[in-house]
């Protein structure tokens, strides 16, 4: 059964996935034991969290645009650090999503028992099932579903602060420090899991329509918006209420709308929480599920879980998996402290999400080709990892302790299952060949090829008559010193004569023919040699490269060759391949990544992965 997903999530789904996934306890129970640590700068203290979101933001952004597959941040940990840290980002990310789930299912449940008189647990079960079954429907229905959930709690939080504002009492914000400056950074370490859903939409990249827009424009704007209304809304419950009563409540903002329009304010605003908790349950079942799909087509886990409903083109099994365990966290566990060990492991991650953008932009693999690139590097992805750090040390040691316990049993799994069933190169591969010895060969070339396919299907590139030509074509990368141009046509000319039907001498003196015609030396450090054999239907091609460079007559050093045979009937494809080579070698950046390419590999991607016009060049 296939394991392909579509492409159904428009930039209103994501953004709506994003926002869903982080406008939940972070907003409806947090701010209350927040304000009891910093005072009236708890303000303050979500702006913080807010603004340390963002080297990571950027970093996951750039990530999944250069590729959108299932799976997210797992996915490009484990293309960057290989497969141990791939199932440890893939066990982590899985779990604290479906934690954060769970927890919501809590909230909601808690919601509707006091209206169906159920027991919490049963509310909760009967509303994961009924998510469970709703992703598994579809992923666009979910991302609709998603959709209206958002759509409806924006509307409530923006008419609970423009009612607000007009009734703060600005005396309730001062002192601002009330409780000082440090405790200030402690409470953004608290709420940072406030937005610890913004980068979980990374998960269902494979299925975003214009990944490369949408991905990033989806995650700035539902950081930026739910920024806002976490600052304004907190502004507000802070302005309107009585400092002891907020410090020791656990629905803060339904308490403020109690003092600022009553119960039919409080209901109002009961029903957004409501509606936060379904979109974070929902986005958590949504994204959770994804990981692992992707872990099994990396065969970390049992291939069962890649299989998609030829119905749905949803991963059901996965998603059912993810059902179950959160169907297992409502009904045995305690999930306060779970809790708490899923925010740190979401730290650890988002410190691995910077250190990735650094090992793929060092390695320097030329199919790593994001559409949106993080600016200020490597200062970002810096920042990044300092501001993580700090907060995971403000978890404190026990949490730390179990989080390292958490990844002991990933570390366990893997030596277990994953070491004998996957093997695969990664960035860091590359980039430690970089530093010791390019001629060092560490891994095999299935990173490149991967990164390649990965382009070709984000950009809908035509395989067409000449990209298939070079993807077959052989490719010779010259090292010695000292080279002519017949050195060179000796070498292609062996090279061509199986494929043409021609001699190797034969081969030869039409070269040095066509070079005493006119040089073939089309700009600097380029030529391309091109001759008309006998025959019919026959087309072949040589790529050559030399470092070193090859000297042409009127001393030209050469050292991007492309060479072409090909017989009088496929003139047109002659005319236009030799058209598709002028249009890729105009790139600005065409020279320098020629030279910087490691392999032969490396030099046909090159071409392989160009802009240029596609066709059907028959």
């Amino acid at each position: 059964m296939s394991s392909k997903l579509k492409k159904e999530l428009s930039l209103l789904d994501i953004f709506s996935v994003a926002t869903g996934a982080m406008i939940s306890s972070g907003l409806f129970i947090l701010p209350g034991l927040a304000f009891a640590k910093a005072g009236p700068a708890v303000i303050l203290s979500y702006i913080i969290a807010g603004l340390l979101c963002i080297p990571t933001l950027l970093s996951m952004a750039e990530l999944v645009t250069a590729m959108p597959r299932a799976g997210g941040d797992y996915f490009y940990i484990m293309r960057g650090f290989g497969p141990l840290m791939g199932t440890l980002a893939g066990y982590s990310s899985w779990f604290s999503l479906s934690l954060k789930g769970a927890f919501a299912l809590i909230g909601m449940g808690a919601y509707l028992s006091v209206v169906t008189n159920l027991p919490l647990e049963t509310v909760a079960l009967v509303c994961c099932v009924f998510f469970v079954m709703l992703n598994i429907m579809g992923i666009k229905e979910a991302g609709k579903a998603q959709v209206i959930l958002v759509a409806g709690l924006l509307l409530i939080l923006f008419y609970y602060i423009f009612a607000g504002l007009t009734s703060v009492d600005v005396s309730k914000v001062k002192p601002f420090f009330s409780k000082g400056i440090s405790p200030v950074f402690a409470a953004a370490s608290f709420v940072f899991i406030s937005y610890g859903g913004l980068t979980k939409v990374a998960a269902l990249a494979e299925e975003a329509r214009n990944p490369g827009r949408n991905l990033p424009l989806g995650m700035i704007l539902s950081l930026s918006c739910t920024s806002i209304i976490y600052t304004l809304v907190i502004f507000v419950t802070v302005g309107v209420m009585d400092p002891v009563s907020l410090e020791g409540t656990l629905t803060p903002i339904s308490d403020g709308a109690a003092v600022l329009g009553g119960n039919p304010l409080r209901v109002l605003i009961s029903i957004g929480a409501f509606l936060a908790f379904i979109s974070t349950a929902n986005s958590a079942i949504m994204t959770a599920s994804r990981y692992p799909l992707s872990m099994s087509r990396d065969k970390l886990v049992s291939p069962v879980l890649q299989k998609v409903s030829k119905r749905f083109n949803t991963p059901y099994v996965a998603i059912m998996i993810t059902g179950l365990f959160m169907v297992t966290v409502i009904t045995v566990l305690k999930v306060e402290l779970l809790v708490k060990v899923a925010s740190s492991i979401l730290i650890l991650l988002y410190i691995f999400a910077n250190f990735t953008v650094i090992m793929f932009r060092e390695s320097k693999i030329q199919s790593y080709r994001p559409k949106f690139r993080s600016p200020f590097y490597p200062y970002v992805q810096v920042a990044g990892v300092l501001g993580c750090g700090f907060l995971l040390i403000e978890m404190g040691s026990f949490v730390v302790f179990l989080t390292l316990l958490f990844l002991f049993f990933g570390f366990v799994w893997y030596r277990i299952y994953g070491q004998k069933r996957t093997s695969r190169d990664f960035a860091l591969i590359y980039a430690l060949e970089r530093i010791i010895s390019r001629d060092i060969d560490l891994g095999s070339d299935n990173l490149l090829t991967e990164l390649k396919d990965v382009v070709i299907q984000r950009d809908a590139i035509v395989e067409d008559r000449f990209h298939k030509m070079m993807e077959s074509s052989p490719v010779m990368d010259l090292k010695e010193k000292n080279l002519g141009y017949l050195d060179l046509f000796k070498a292609v000319s062996d090279t061509l004569s199986p494929a043409v039907g021609l001699g190797s001498a034969a081969l030869f003196d039409k070269f040095i023919q066509r070079e005493q015609v006119c040089c073939t030396v089309i700009k600097k450090g380029m030529a391309i040699p091109h001759i008309v054999v006998a025959g019919e239907k026959v087309f072949s091609a040589v790529i050559v490269r030399s470092k070193e460079g090859i000297l042409f007559p009127n001393d030209e050093l050469v050292h991007a060759v492309f060479v072409f045979a090909g017989s009088k009937d496929e003139r047109n494809f002659h005319l236009r391949s030799l058209a598709a080579v002028a249009e890729i070698t105009q790139n600005p950046e065409f020279d320098k990544k020629w030279m910087e390419a490691r392999d032969e590999k490396e030099l046909k991607n090159l071409l392989l992965l160009a802009d240029r016009k596609r066709g059907d060049s028959q």
